[in-house]
């Protein structure tokens, strides 16, 4: 899923551009939405589904012929933008959340990080620029998202098993907790290096396909790191392959991580 934010100050046009460039990125694949509302509550008061969240039910969802609403508590733009890739959207737009990481298309003069591009107007804006963008940048996966792209191949008939590796931050090594580890890859060379294990690991007797996405930046203890999917003719052929896959990513792949601790912080070689 390849994710771009808009931002701006109110009445600039936000909502508007969200609209226009929803529509352009349809004729390239399925478009999810996610607003920031701040404080807003949307689970009206007195209604049903208020009174299931208010007796303590920790998630609500309610559903009509026409739309499925949930309504859950502590959540984030993490988890909201997990909820998009989850249901298999090939695009995300994120309107709102300035103070993110995400990368950025501001509107007016708002300063905020990781701006990609700026439109002095929502006259101005070049909608098919703006497609460009958002298709050049980074993929954003989860497990089942990168389960979903694994079954939508054309050979998956073929397969009779699939198994994943999912790696995660371990909060205690020894006498050493880890609060967090931070991951920084090379872009372009990471990923198409991956992409070439990946190839030479689909080539192996009774194996259909293999996927694998590593993620960057921050990662608090317990998250999850890289995700590595395997279909294969049968489950023989299979536990090998994602050992070695694996094992090939973290030999290969130009990602560099970095251990923070009660103790302090370092860079480790072995990712």
């Amino acid at each position: 899923m390849k994710i771009i934010s808009i931002v701006g100050y109110k009445k600039t046009g936000k909502t508007t551009l969200v609209g226009k460039l929803v529509t352009a990125l349809k004729q390239h694949g399925s478009v999810g939405t996610i607003k920031h509302l701040k404080e807003h509550d949307i689970n009206a008061t007195d209604t049903d589904t208020w009174k299931h969240a208010q007796a303590g039910a920790d998630v609500v969802v309610a559903v009509t012929p026409n739309e499925l609403v949930k309504f859950s508590r502590n959540n984030d733009l993490e988890s909201a933008l997990d909820e998009l890739a989850d249901a298999g959207m090939d695009f995300a737009i994120v309107e709102g959340f300035k103070d993110s990481k995400l990368p950025k298309i501001a509107l007016g003069d708002l300063e905020t990080p990781e701006i990609v591009k700026r439109c002095d107007t929502l006259e101005s804006v070049d909608i098919d620029e703006l497609v460009d963008i958002t298709k050049k940048q980074p993929e954003f996966h989860t497990l089942d998202s990168l389960l979903r792209k694994l079954k939508s191949s054309k050979s998956i008939e073929k397969a009779g098993a699939i198994g994943t590796f999912t790696g995660i931050v371990r909060a205690v090594t020894g006498e050493t907790r880890t609060e967090f580890l931070e991951f920084e890859s090379h872009g372009e060379l990471a990923r198409k290096k991956m992409e070439e294990i990946c190839q030479q690991l689909t080539k192996k007797e009774g194996i259909i396909d293999v996927l694998m996405h590593h993620r960057t930046g921050i990662i608090p203890r317990g998250g999850d790191i890289v995700y590595i999917a395997v279909a294969a003719g049968h489950r023989e052929e299979l536990f090998p392959v994602l050992r070695e896959a694996i094992e090939l990513l973290k030999e290969q792949v130009p990602i560099w991580k970095k251990e923070h601790t009660a103790k302090g912080d370092w860079w480790v070689h072995d990712v």
